[in-house]
């Protein structure tokens, strides 16, 4: 297991949340002293255990300006957020809601390969003629908080082995991976596709029928 220093909790606070769908639930948001790498990383708890020793759900979700909050279509990350607090929601867990956007390059640099998109490159080879890497995240803050929250086993909800795989390395044991939905458009089919080709995401590639935006 790789050496991490121990983080601990900063502030615990309710939040309701809702949604554009006319979707509610309470939250505890959750902040940390001590993540290694400095970001403001939130816990988000949902729900209740069902009971001792239950293994909760949790969700690693990088932040997505874009989607997220703008509710762009060329991405999936806006649905997959909605789709992950409720289903925490429902049987108890926690969303990491990490500030990684871009896939770790940040907004600028997401916009900037956005562009290089528009020209036909893929999400990841607009990264690589930016001369930046296809996916720059690294979990050992998610690691952290985790433990923070007395969390060393859990369920993820994630199409992404890397993340798994990571969280692994980092001593947090993942007893299953539950996918999440595909949340397909037209202007976002490449890019999944591109996912499951270049990181071996775990979407069924039948889902992702032709839909390009012209």
């Amino acid at each position: 297991m790789a050496d991490m220093p121990a983080a601990t909790q900063r502030a615990r606070v309710r939040v309701p949340l809702s949604f554009a769908d006319g979707y509610r639930v309470d939250a505890e948001l959750v902040t940390f002293h001590g993540l290694t790498d400095g970001a403001e990383h939130v816990a988000v708890i949902l729900g209740e255990p069902a009971g001792p020793g239950a293994v909760p759900l949790v969700r690693l979700h990088s932040e997505c300006l874009t989607g997220d909050v703008f509710g762009s279509a060329r991405c999936d990350c806006g649905p997959q957020l909605r789709e992950a607090v409720e289903r925490i929601a429902d049987r108890g867990g926690v969303l990491l809601y990490l500030r990684q956007e871009g896939r770790g390059i940040g907004l600028y640099n997401k916009l900037d390969a956005y562009a290089l998109q528009d020209q036909g490159l893929d999400t990841y080879e607009a990264n690589a003629a930016l001369g930046l890497p296809e996916d720059d995240r690294d979990y050992t803050a998610a690691a952290q908080m985790l433990r923070a929250l007395g969390i060393t086993e859990l369920d993820l909800l994630s199409n992404n082995p890397d993340k798994a795989a990571q969280l692994d390395g980092l001593g947090i044991t993942v007893h299953d991976r539950v996918p999440t939905g595909v949340f397909t458009t037209a202007h976002n089919v490449r890019y999944l596709r591109a996912k499951v080709l270049q990181t071996q995401h775990t979407l069924a590639l039948g889902e992702l029928t032709d839909l390009t935006a012209g």
